[in-house]
């Protein structure tokens, strides 16, 4: 494969990546690691390189959506700190509990997460009153619904905090995001319109990708060849996910949201499953 055709099939499998990092909030990296290792025989640590990379570029290009009033920053940097508190206790517990005791447990919750995504009807909910938590740190916030500014309410935040502790600690055991449980403790614990929880997202892991792409960068992971297409496609496709966003039907993220962690799911239970064999 010559250097242009290379660039080339990078930079449009990037965009989509991109895309449907930045609709879901779970960042294209996910998706960048897999195509580079298996599809182009990358080796491992430049392929995460990248994927922190485009995690970053995702998040930078997503930030359209600061315009359109659906990050909440204060919410993000409350669960920022658990999760950061999560993935330290991780990294301390990797030599004690067996990695695919955690991937089968989080291929579980991963199913479960897509049934209740898809079973949400937010448009039906009515919440008046916020959690007390959430009135001492201001955590309510406003979001556009049909060139209209609505205001959201934000209940269970001590459930939302326990979430993203787990989902740091999973971050840390396994070497993997936590996109996905960043958007679930949102969407499910505090009751957030899905858009927000995406937007939020996005803000949060540009953050916990931006404080590891230096490790990267020093050890030398960081190839300019694979990097330059993978973060200009991630770039435009995160852009375009994020005008999209507020045009698409709820319904319809939630179906491509579940449909994604199924298909991550059923990649960690097999992943499991090979280890117990």
């Amino acid at each position: 494969m010559s250097i242009l055709s290379f660039f080339v099939l990078i930079f449009i499998l990037s965009y989509f990546a991109g895309l449907i990092g930045s609709l879901t909030g779970v960042g294209g990296g996910i998706i960048i690691t897999p195509i580079l290792v298996l599809f182009f025989h990358i080796n491992i640590q430049s392929a995460m390189g990248a994927s922190l990379l485009a995690v970053i570029a995702t998040s930078m290009g997503a930030s359209i959506a600061l315009k359109k009033n659906f990050t909440n920053i204060r919410v993000g940097l409350l669960l920022e700190t658990a999760a950061v508190t999560g993935a330290i206790i991780g990294a301390l517990l990797i030599n004690f509990i067996p990695k695919t005791v955690i991937t089968f447990l989080f291929s579980l919750i991963l199913f479960f997460s897509a049934y209740s995504s898809l079973k949400r009807h937010e448009e039906l909910e009515q919440w008046t009153t916020s959690h007390p938590i959430s009135l001492a740190l201001k955590l309510d916030g406003y979001y556009p619904v049909d060139d209209k500014m609505t205001r959201y309410h934000v209940q269970k935040v001590p459930t939302a905090f326990v979430i993203m502790g787990f989902a740091g600690i999973v971050s840390g055991l396994l070497g993997i995001g936590s996109g996905i449980l960043k958007v679930l403790a949102m969407d499910q614990a505090l009751r957030l319109p899905y858009r927000v929880s995406t937007s939020t997202s996005n803000f949060m892991i540009g953050m916990t990708a931006a404080a590891g792409v230096g490790i990267y960068f020093a050890n030398g992971y960081i190839n300019p060849v694979i990097v330059c297409p993978v973060v200009l496609g991630v770039i435009l496709g995160s852009f375009s996910g994020a005008i999209i966003l507020h045009r698409l039907k709820i319904v319809y993220l939630r179906i491509i949201f579940s449909v994604l962690i199924i298909i991550i799911g059923i990649q960690m239970l097999y992943k499991s499953l090979a280890g117990f064999s």
